[in-house]
């Protein structure tokens, strides 16, 4: 009886464990088909111990040695922001806001949060005749790939901006390297959006680079890593915030090219010279930039930005490692020719600061070489507030209904301190006849 009674026992537990299992293997199938319908990773994105539990990060998350600088990278556009500090920062009603993006210069590869160029901008407290306060987010993230830049510039403008700042080399405009980076072949669906909507040439809606999961690689089995990626990035928040480290600072590193082979190919990124045509650079990126900023209310500069010019071996014919001479004068003269009477300002720091202010690359600076170029375009961040208020003054001055005279005289006063160079309401000098007319128009509203 006893041994009926155990075996018994012993059977309807081996049912019940086999029950339970096989309830286990349903519920897991059932929640990755689910996971795989709903593909919640972008609302997963947006739960984020930043600007919460720890500090908004200062910079986009990147990193390729995640144990040493407490940093990762990650396609996920919604936890890269997410983790930054914009999202947590509700705009004041006194607030010029700035976003800053670019590539791994404006990120500032080797640079502390402070030593950046929108590190520095802030450092300046700069305050808008008008009286409001500049505030810049760094936005930039490495790799060169305007593509890259657009997509965060479409996202980044639910942040409120006044100001897009976008901070571009040639480089970035080459047609070949739009893909190179896994944040654009990782959001196909987000490209394609801005490829249709503006009519982008540079890009192909159906490029096979795109990286696009069938319907197990949704599932959770399927997204695993991009899961582990995000719950990676909430726990390295902890020791980013104890010890704000989020890069790795090598003792020595190896210097930006100077030197070149005689053999070094003349051509750039498969065009021969002399001439570079606009179609072979992806201006129409920059054109969609504007006009999103446009939509958002805000303005766009373009800046192209500084890069080493080498003073040794076959510098007559390479500016450096990026740029053979023909290249970048001639990409330089087609930026300059599609900025002219364009919806973006554009400015041409090219050549703006020494070559011993660059490091490991063409494009990354010293802190002392960033601080000069955050000087260059703190000018350039109020001379562009003052040609939006201009463009302001002369709707007001055709209409003498769009804005109150207390909100006028505020535009006017910044725009003839851009004038002047100064605070004061001088406006005679320094600036050109017909916007000088427009103020007089404008300033007239208010007698």
């Amino acid at each position: 009886m006893w041994t009926w009674l155990t075996q018994t026992a012993q059977s309807a537990t081996w049912r019940t464990l086999l029950r339970i299992a096989l309830k286990g293997v349903a519920l897991f199938i059932a929640a990755n088909i689910l996971f795989a319908l709903l593909d919640p990773l972008p609302l997963i994105g947006q739960i984020s111990v930043y600007n919460g539990l720890v500090s908004g990060r200062a910079r986009l998350p990147y990193g390729e040695n995640p144990a040493q600088s407490y940093n990762l990278s990650l396609a996920n556009l919604e936890a890269l922001f997410a983790a930054h500090e914009v999202s947590g920062a509700p705009k004041a009603a006194d607030e010029y806001r700035v976003l800053v993006i670019g590539d791994s210069s404006v990120w500032g590869v080797l640079l502390e949060p402070q030593e950046t160029l929108s590190g520095y901008l802030n450092a300046f407290r700069l305050i808008l005749p008008d009286g409001r306060r500049v505030r810049a987010f760094n936005l930039g993230y490495p790799v060169q790939s305007a593509a890259k830049d657009l997509l965060l510039l479409d996202y980044a403008v639910r942040y409120q901006p006044d100001l897009i700042l976008w901070l571009i080399t040639p480089e970035s405009l080459a047609l070949d390297v739009q893909m190179a980076t896994q944040l654009v072949r990782e959001n196909p669906a987000r490209v394609r959006a801005l490829i249709a909507r503006h009519s982008l040439r540079s890009l192909r809606a159906d490029d096979p680079r795109f990286l696009e999961p069938d319907f197990l690689g949704r599932t959770i089995i399927g997204r695993r890593r991009q899961l582990a990626d995000w719950l990676r990035l909430q726990l390295y928040g902890v020791l980013w915030q104890v010890s704000g480290v989020d890069q790795q600072y090598p003792r020595f590193y190896e210097p930006r090219m100077e030197d070149f082979p005689d053999d070094m190919p003349q051509t750039w990124h498969g065009n021969a010279p002399p001439t570079l045509r606009a179609e072979q650079l992806a201006l129409d990126l920059i054109a969609a930039g504007a006009q999103i900023a446009e939509s958002a209310g805000a303005k766009l500069l373009v800046i192209n930005e500084p890069v080493f010019i080498s003073a040794g071996k076959n510098s007559a014919v390479r500016y450096n490692y990026f740029y053979p001479r023909w290249a970048l004068d001639e990409a330089r003269a087609r930026l300059r020719e599609a900025s002219n009477g364009a919806a973006w300002a554009y400015r041409d720091f090219w050549n703006a600061i020494p070559a011993d202010q660059f490091t490991d690359s063409a494009v990354h600076l010293t802190p002392q070489g960033s601080r000069l170029l955050a000087e260059l375009v703190a000018r350039a961040i109020v001379e562009t507030a003052g040609e939006a208020n201009v463009q302001r003054l002369r709707s007001c001055a055709r209409s003498k209904a769009c804005y109150n005279s207390k909100q006028l005289r505020g535009m006017a006063q910044l725009a003839s301190a851009l004038a002047w160079g100064a605070r004061g309401p001088q406006f005679e000098s320094g600036y050109p006849d017909n916007k000088r007319a427009t103020l007089r128009a404008a300033l007239s509203l208010l007698d």
